[in-house]
C-alpha cells in the first residue's frame, strides 16, 4: 500500500520508525531503564513472531525495537504490548526514555540507579510527554566514576559519588599507605608524615573506603554530580559539571526539572541543550539551575502544556 509522508511523521510520532525497505517500520518499545520481566519478554518475542520479521534489537538507550512490522498491523502491535503494561513512543523532540547503568547491584555501584531512572522516567518522560522542546533531551544515570553509560554525554548526566571525609588525626602516615595503594587516580599522598587527597584529582569514587587499618578515612558522603550540556553524534561535547555536590535525591530531581524548564523557556527551535549551554554560559546557567525561579515560574514556562 501507498504510505504517505504525513502518514509516516504520524506513526513516527507514535515510535514506528520506517525501515529502509520503504515498506516496514520498527516498533520502538520503551522500557524502563532496559528493565523487563518475563511476561514482557514473552509479550514482545510474541509481537516479533506474529507481526514482525523474528528480530528483536535494542536500541543504544535500551527501548526495544522489532523491525519488519506492516503499516496496517501498527493499531494491533500497540494494543499487543499494552497487555503487559508497555507502550511504543520514545521519539521526538521531547524527553526522551531515561539510561541507567546496573549500579543497583554492581560492586562499584554508589547509588541506586535503577530506583532513581525509574523516578525521573515516571516524573520526566511520562510527566512531561505533553512538553514539546526545541529538541531531544537525555537523561543517563550512572552509579560510579566508571561512566559505563557515559552520562557526561547525555543533556544531563547523573553520577554516584562517595566524597572522601579524612580524619588527620588518625592518620599514621604510613610508609605503605593503603589508601595511597587503593586510590585508582592518584589523588592520595602521604606528605610530610600525613595524608592528603588532592580533590581536584580525586573523583569520588569510593573506593578508598575502610582500606585504612586505622581508620583515618572511615567515612564517606554520599552524593551525587550532575553533568549538564553533553551531546553525541556529529558533533560531540563533554557536558560540564555543576560545582555542587548534591547529597539528596529531591535536589537533583529539581535541578533535572530546571534544566527541562530552562531548555523549553530559552532554547531556539532545533537546538540541543549543548548549544544553548554554550550560548548562555556555564556560569549563567549554572546559577539558573542552582536557584528557585524555574520553578517559581513552572506553569508560565510550560502555558498550556499538560506536565505533571
Amino acid at each position: 500500500m501507498e504510505i504517505s509522508a504525513e502518514q509516516r511523521k504520524k506513526v513516527k510520532g507514535e515510535g514506528f520508525l520506517s525501515n529502509n525497505d520503504g515498506v516496514h517500520f520498527s516498533a520502538r518499545i520503551i522500557t524502563e531503564n532496559g528493565v523487563l520481566n518475563a511476561k514482557q519478554l514473552r509479550n514482545i518475542s510474541e509481537v516479533a513472531d506474529k507481526y514482525g520479521n523474528g528480530d528483536i534489537a535494542f536500541t543504544a538507550r535500551l527501548t526495544l525495537e522489532v523491525p519488519g512490522i506492516n503499516f496496517e498491523d501498527i493499531e494491533a502491535v500497540k494494543e499487543y504490548v499494552a497487555r503487559e503494561g508497555m507502550e511504543t513512543g520514545g521519539t521526538g523532540a521531547k524527553v526522551r526514555p531515561v539510561v541507567a547503568c546496573k549500579g543497583t547491584v554492581c560492586t562499584f555501584g554508589l547509588i541506586d540507579t535503577q530506583a532513581l531512572a525509574k523516578e525521573i522516567h515516571r516524573r520526566f518522560y511520562k510527566g512531561y510527554r505533553a512538553v514539546a522542546l526545541p529538541h531531544k533531551f537525555k537523561i543517563a544515570v550512572g552509579g560510579c566514576p566508571n561512566n559505563c553509560v557515559k552520562p557526561e554525554l547525555n543533556d544531563l548526566g547523573i553520577v554516584g559519588q562517595r566524597v572522601p571525609v579524612l580524619d588527620v588525626e588518625a592518620c599514621r602516615g604510613c610508609g605503605k599507605c593503603s589508601i595511597v595503594q587503593t586510590c585508582p587516580v592518584g589523588a592520595a599522598k602521604v606528605t610530610e608524615g600525613k595524608l592528603v587527597i588532592d580533590p581536584a584529582v580525586c573523583n569520588n569514587c569510593g573506593r578508598c573506603a575502610q582500606v585504612c587499618y586505622f581508620k583515618a578515612l572511615a567515612h564517606q558522603e554520599a552524593g551525587y554530580k550532575v553533568y549538564v550540556g553533553g551531546r553525541w553524534g556529529k558533533d560531540i561535547r563533554h557536558g560540564t559539571a555543576l560545582k555542587t555536590i548534591f547529597t539528596s535525591k529531591e535536589e537533583v530531581l529539581d535541578v533535572i526539572e530546571k534544566a527541562i524548564l530552562l531548555f523549553k523557556e530559552q532554547g531556539r527551535a532545533g537546538e540541543r541543550f549543548a548549544t544553548l549551554v554554550e550560548r548562555l554560559g556555564m556560569e549563567q546557567v549554572e546559577q539558573m539551575l542552582l536557584a528557585d525561579d524555574l520553578l517559581q515560574r513552572k506553569e508560565e514556562i510550560l502555558g498550556g502544556s499538560d506536565a505533571c
